[in-house]
């Protein structure tokens, strides 16, 4: 499949775009008069919207990176039978079908695969030491509790703070020398960090949230959201309400060798399986 990239988008996807099984010329100009379309089998504009009616034979990718919610103008733009814009998961796909601009858009939930070769384990559960917290956008009065509540047993965990930056290598290497992890994070439409800890086969504990006004200082509506839209019960646990923490942290610790995180992310979310649903979405077009 030959692909023409137009302007830029986030630098995960991109990097999961390059890796698949697919041919991508990049383009920064959404002005395609001059560009013989015939070449490519698709037109992926991640964060630009493109007037489709000029190119009826042209089939078009969009999105994920327009925008939080749909606007009016740029919608009108790319509504047509030869489009689809992405969301990189269901609950992000399902705020944009409720609003009304998105009445004539096609939408598809679809991630980016997480380098699985880079985030990889390289010891045993038993053999790890490390315990972090994640802490994104959320009330710093919760961070506070899970801290005092991880002093009670001991616990000093790292702290990686994603508004005030880490490095990736450091992450990486705290992730490989991790008994487990504890996520303090607001919504997240896919969640490369928390899918990275779970590639390297860390077990997390997530207070997740239900809605996207759990957001700190944010001014969200009470719009349904989730901190862990792909999952399922080898990655870990998660709890909504402190009153839970308790209770599932002991199930969380007890059952620590049990779970296999990393064997969740090779079978849904690796570069090899996004791919594969690249394709599976452009060929719906």
């Amino acid at each position: 499949m030959k692909v023409l990239l137009i302007s830029d988008m986030h630098p995960k996807n991109k990097n999961a775009l390059l890796k698949y099984n697919i041919l991508v010329t990049i383009n920064h100009d959404t002005n395609l008069d001059k560009i013989d379309l015939s070449q490519f089998d698709l037109v992926y504009s991640p964060s630009q919207p493109i007037d489709i009616k000029k190119y009826p034979n042209t089939k078009f990718l969009f999105g994920p990176h327009f925008s939080v919610f749909p606007d009016k103008n740029q919608m009108e733009l790319i509504e047509g039978s030869n489009s689809i814009y992405i969301q990189p998961s269901e609950w992000a796909k399902n705020v944009w079908f409720l609003n009304p601009f998105c009445k004539n858009i096609r939408l598809e939930a679809l991630p980016f695969g997480v380098e699985v070769n880079k985030f990889t384990p390289s010891k045993q559960i038993n053999e790890r030491n490390n315990i972090f917290i994640y802490y994104k956008r959320r009330n710093p009065d919760e961070l506070q509790t899970l801290l005092s509540f991880l002093m009670s047993y001991g616990i000093k965990p790292q702290i990686f703070n994603y508004v005030t930056k880490y490095s990736e290598e450091e992450y990486i290497k705290y992730l490989k020398e991790s008994k487990f992890g504890i996520w303090l994070s607001t919504h997240e439409s896919q969640g490369f960090a928390l899918e990275e800890a779970l590639s390297c086969d860390v077990p997390l504990l997530v207070w997740n949230v239900t809605s996207m006004n759990q957001e700190y200082q944010s001014s969200y509506e009470n719009i349904e959201a989730t901190t862990i839209p792909y999952w399922d019960h080898r990655c870990g646990e998660f709890f909504y309400s402190i009153q839970e923490l308790e209770v599932i942290f002991d199930k969380f610790i007890n059952n620590l060798i049990n779970y296999k995180p990393r064997e969740y992310i090779l079978e849904n979310i690796s570069i090899e399986k996004c791919g594969n649903k690249f394709i599976e979405v452009v060929n719906k077009i």
